[in-house]
């Protein structure tokens, strides 16, 4: 299964030996483009638009594709712009496929852009924005590179425990945990009574990285977590924040906490088992909260509270882009495109339906476990871009931060020092070999 997913890690390599054969020809012209603009259209000039043509999105969102919202969007677009056709595509394992993807420049012309792609590639595969949609951007470090901006964020996020209500009630648990120590109690209380206490979807393996680079990213208030690993030989330890991110994960399983079936891939079935309270909790981001109604949940059956990842009263909680939506290089239709990616996120309802936090801060939510999230008080912290450095290391110890298959490994792992040990010396290694580079 953790096949599937080792060659995340070596694609950008990939992709820039590919893109010397493939763009020789091309990246002098390109070079001479400005950023594409297109002017904002209001409802009255529809006709008078003269956007036309057929461009394709790619998404990771094959639901959507398959539930007709995105179509619905697209049709919503065709009023304002009635000789504009858009068609979508989704990638099951889109961090995997758009990397290959960019290879073979079939890459439609609206995409989602690498989380794993350096700042400096960015001008290599996409267009530029204007200045005018750039302003639009909450998460000013993300996606940009030389004073251009090459996209934008299509949500909001951030991590917590979402929850059951009914199965809290049934398992006698009759107050949120606000500590390590309780949530440990809370999980024991719904094992007894025949729930299972959090779905970790240990075999779907990305939701893994919520138990490492994810939390230990904010449980410190240091956004720079990962980036400042840069600067150490031995980042792992016990005693740090990795060992207690993790060391927390491998008490669930040893605990018996999580689901049984470990090795299957049960992310669609773990839905709909939270929902009707078979199972007590995940530990995902707000965006799933919707998922999990959708697959039969009553809105006021479902809760999102903190991570009580110590002791402590006050825990910090990430606050996170979600995926950033850009328009390809290799578009043929860039003028259309950059009017649909505008459109798609200033003027759609998909950020609000699909369970995002308010673009600005002063927005009240519209999920209203958001507000009970936030009734805590827990200390957001707003997440800044993973640097070049930082990416480079993890590329040069083949580390895939961003699926979290090494996660699966750790908690798999008999001897966690061993383990660290392992991990530390790729890290030192790869230290090595980055400064050994004129």
């Amino acid at each position: 299964m953790s096949l599937r997913w080792r060659i995340v890690c070596f694609p950008v390599y990939t992709v820039l030996l590919l893109m010397l054969l493939l763009l020789a020809s091309g990246c002098s012209s390109w070079s001479s483009r400005g950023p594409a603009s297109v002017p904002a259209a209001s409802a009255g000039e529809e006709a008078a638009s003269g956007l036309s043509g057929t461009i394709v999105m790619l998404t990771n969102r094959i639901d959507l594709i398959e539930n007709g919202t995105f179509r619905d969007y697209a049709d919503d677009f065709r009023k304002r712009y009635p000789e504009a056709h858009v068609e979508f595509e989704g990638l099951s394992n889109y961090a995997t496929d758009i990397l290959v993807r960019l290879s073979t420049k079939d890459t439609g012309d609206v995409l989602l852009l690498p989380v794993n792609l350096p700042a400096k590639e960015l001008e290599l595969f996409f267009e530029p924005l204007s200045g005018e949609l750039a302003a639009q951007e909450r998460f000013t470090t993300f996606a940009t590179f030389g004073g251009k901006r090459y996209g934008l964020s299509t949500g909001t996020t951030t991590s917590g425990i979402v929850y059951n209500k009914k199965a809290f009630e049934q398992a006698g648990i009759e107050q949120v945990p606000q500590t390590l120590d309780e949530f440990y109690a809370a999980c024991a209380k719904l094992k007894q009574a025949g729930i299972i206490p959090l779905y970790m979807n240990y075999g779907a393996v990305w939701p893994l990285r919520e138990w490492g680079n994810n939390l230990v990213n904010y449980m410190t208030g240091n956004p720079d977590y990962l980036n400042d690993m840069v600067h150490e030989d031995r980042p792992w330890q016990i005693g740090n924040e990795w060992g207690q991110a993790l060391g927390i994960a491998r008490t669930m399983l040893a605990k018996g906490y999580v689901e049984e079936q470990l090795f299957s891939n049960s992310w669609e079935i773990s839905k709909a088992r939270l929902a009707r309270g078979e199972a007590g909790m995940y530990l995902q981001g707000n965006w799933t909260i919707r998922q999990i109604m959708d697959a039969g949940a009553s809105p006021e059956d479902i809760g999102f509270f903190p991570f009580p990842y110590d002791n402590h009263q006050v825990h910090y909680a990430a606050l996170n882009p979600d995926w950033f939506m850009g328009v390809s290089r290799y578009s043929r239709n860039k003028e259309l495109a950059m009017a649909w990616l505008e459109y798609f996120i200033t003027e759609t309802s998909y950020s609000r339906d699909w369970g995002f936090l308010p673009a600005k801060g002063s927005d009240e939510p519209a999920l209203q476990q958001y507000s009970e999230f936030l009734s805590y008080h827990p200390k957001l912290v707003e997440a800044t871009v993973q640097t070049d450095a930082f990416i480079d290391l993890a590329n040069r110890t083949k580390l895939s931060f961003w699926s979290g298959d090494y996660i699966q490994d750790v908690l798999a792992a008999p001897d966690l020092q061993k383990s660290f040990d392992q991990l530390n010396a790729k890290w030192k290694e790869a230290r090595m070999s980055q400064q050994s580079v004129p």
